[in-house]
């Protein structure tokens, strides 16, 4: 689970809930209509933006934000020097049984094994990789369209709340729940988006990076597997991945 995304949410919800409670009553801040023009609102306009496919999928991408671990480049790294000198010694049939931490290198791994041309292997790990990516940005696109579009909904939900109050100034009873759909779609347009939508959105752009930059080596690993590479020439290639700082710390471990 990714502790900072949970902290991060949980704890900028919790210090506004917070201050609303140390402010006097929470129950003021609790308005029905308010919520849902911002939330249904907010949801079904963006859901207009794409296909019914890829807004569902978003829910199930946005999971990645929460609880996916990415593999560390430096493990990546290892396990294919590891593989690198297994195959000199052995040929690409001995890495059959071997189990490695990231499921892209272990689909990879097989097509070594089964014997495909250097052109196929980089053409069909290539486009997984792309359509992987492909998934993860239309999710990150998704949670940052509703970061857009709830704090416009907040204000139409604002405009909604002066009209009816504006509509019933000779009845001051109906001044006050007016006023509160006013104010309180703006507080709830602003907390869905900088407090759940868009850290979600970033953080789903940051794992797509993460697991691009992933792909990328594993595909330049195995190539270079196939091609028969020195394990040490390899691993100097693949260090180039690395921050300069951690290239020097790797290459000292191998």
């Amino acid at each position: 689970m990714d502790i900072a995304t949970l902290v991060g949410i949980v704890g900028s919800l919790g210090i506004i809930i917070m201050a609303m409670v140390l402010g006097g009553d929470l129950g003021i801040f609790v308005n029905p209509p308010s919520f849902l023009i911002v939330v249904g609102g907010a949801v079904l306009a963006v859901m207009a933006k794409f296909t019914m496919g890829q807004f569902l999928a978003s829910g199930k991408v946005a999971a990645k934000a929460f609880m996916y671990k990415s593999v560390s480049p430096e493990i990546i790294i290892a396990e294919t020097v590891e593989m690198a000198d297994a195959a000199r010694k052995g040929g690409l049939l001995s890495l059959e049984d071997k189990e490695v931490s990231s499921a892209f290198m272990q689909r990879g791994i097989q097509l070594l094994v089964d014997g495909h041309d250097p052109d196929v292997v980089r053409q069909l790990l290539n486009k997984e990789a792309k359509l992987t990516f492909q998934r993860h940005d239309f999710g990150a696109k998704v949670f940052a369209q509703i970061g857009d579009v709830a704090p416009a909904m907040g204000m139409i939900g604002t405009l909604v709340g002066l009209v009816q109050m504006l509509a019933n100034m000779n009845d001051p009873k109906a001044i006050g729940p007016a006023m509160a759909v006013a104010l309180l779609t703006t507080l709830y347009g602003a907390m869905v988006a900088n407090c759940i939508a868009l850290p979600i959105a970033d953080k789903l752009n940051v794992r797509r990076d993460e697991e691009a930059l992933n792909n990328s080596l594993v595909i330049d690993g195995l190539l270079a597997i196939q091609a028969g590479q020195n394990p040490r020439v390899i691993d100097q290639m693949l260090r180039n991945y690395l921050p300069e700082k951690k290239r020097f710390a790797t290459a000292g471990e191998v």
